[in-house]
């Protein structure tokens, strides 16, 4: 049976003219919450990502842009939270929100059939690269982004440069077969790091990196796995001694896999690629710890996190797009399928 077709109708229910909304009460967004451009990067990577988008789809791209185009500053940072009435409630910084942007902006280099767009975005990712985080998930994030651009844009030196340090810089796996993750614990957006570690050795023609990014991110995805379904790291994090099933797990958690196993399955002909994206699908549909569905299918909404006792009800934009984003990657295998 062929995977779902992402669904756009809550997201664009959750979006106004300045950005979409951060926060739901089941499906009504919380205005009162305001905005984040963490979200908005993956609004825009999922706006440009989805081929023959109806032209609401394509008007988040726009509105997604504008966004993380008055969220950076002249130095490459970006802020991350924006109250409803569209002021800015932090700092400039090259935390996560950093990170994402860059990857949200190389993929819409690589992705948009917009000129403009293409244009705005590439000079965002030059002005963003003059940068460098401490935060090794930032930094992941961002090397995604700079290799989806590189792939379009080979010219760009600075960002070729940006990828360089950010591949000298990747955590390599440990020594212990038994938990060779670089880490001493896993956290949050797990997979990120896997990935970042295959698009840097692609890009920068590191077939060494490629396969320990490949290794890595096998190791993730069976350790992921729980009586042949996904039981993803809960929201606490997860260490040598933990054993699951535990909670509550994050949907954010399953787009990660679902990301990292399709570009593993680009560069290497692995069947268990494909099988992590469709785990990752059926963990949308039901085939989870709880049995139960984490997505509205007749809207595409998200919920925000299995917990013991079943889903939460509110569908947040994180959740969301992260249904989305799983959904994109399934499509495109049917679609590349001959």
């Amino acid at each position: 049976m062929p995977p779902p077709v992402p669904n756009f109708d809550h997201l664009l229910r959750m979006t106004d003219d300045r950005g979409t909304f951060e926060h739901a009460l089941f499906d009504e967004p919380r205005h009162e919450h305001g905005f984040c451009t963490d979200d908005m990067a993956r609004v825009l990577l999922v706006a440009t990502r989805q081929r023959g988008a109806e032209p609401a789809v394509r008007d988040l791209a726009g509105i997604s842009l504008k966004f993380l185009h008055d969220a950076q500053d002249a130095h490459g940072m970006f802020h991350n939270r924006m109250h409803r009435n569209g002021h800015w409630e932090d700092r400039p910084s090259t935390d996560d929100c950093w990170g994402r942007s860059v990857w949200g902006l190389g993929t819409a280099v690589a992705h948009s059939d917009d000129g403009d767009q293409c244009a705005q975005a590439s000079a965002m990712v030059e002005r963003a690269v003059r940068r460098r985080s401490p935060w090794s998930r930032a930094m992941a994030f961002a090397a995604v982004g700079t290799a989806e651009l590189l792939a379009v844009q080979p010219e760009k030196h600075l960002v070729r440069a940006f990828l360089v340090d950010a591949a000298k810089g990747m955590a390599r796996p440990g020594n212990d077969a038994a938990w060779p993750w670089p880490e001493a614990r896993l956290s949050y957006a797990n997979a990120i790091l896997p990935e970042a570690m295959i698009a840097a050795g692609t890009a920068l023609i590191q077939p060494d990196l490629v396969r320990q990014g490949l290794d890595l991110l096998g190791w993730l995805l069976t350790h992921e796995m729980q009586h042949d379904h996904l039981s993803v790291t809960p929201v606490g994090g997860a260490g040598p001694g933990d054993h699951g099933p535990a909670f509550d797990q994050q949907p954010i958690e399953v787009a990660a896999l679902a990301d990292a196993c399709a570009r593993a399955a680009a560069v290497d002909d692995d069947p268990c690629w494909l099988d992590g994206i469709d785990s990752a699908v059926n963990w949308f549909l039901g085939d989870n710890d709880g049995q139960v569905a984490m997505w509205q299918a007749a809207t595409g909404g998200g919920y925000d996190g299995l917990t013991p006792s079943g889903p939460n009800l509110n569908q947040g934009a994180e959740s969301t797009l992260a249904v989305l984003t799983t959904l994109q990657q399934a499509q495109r295998l049917v679609t590349a399928a001959p």
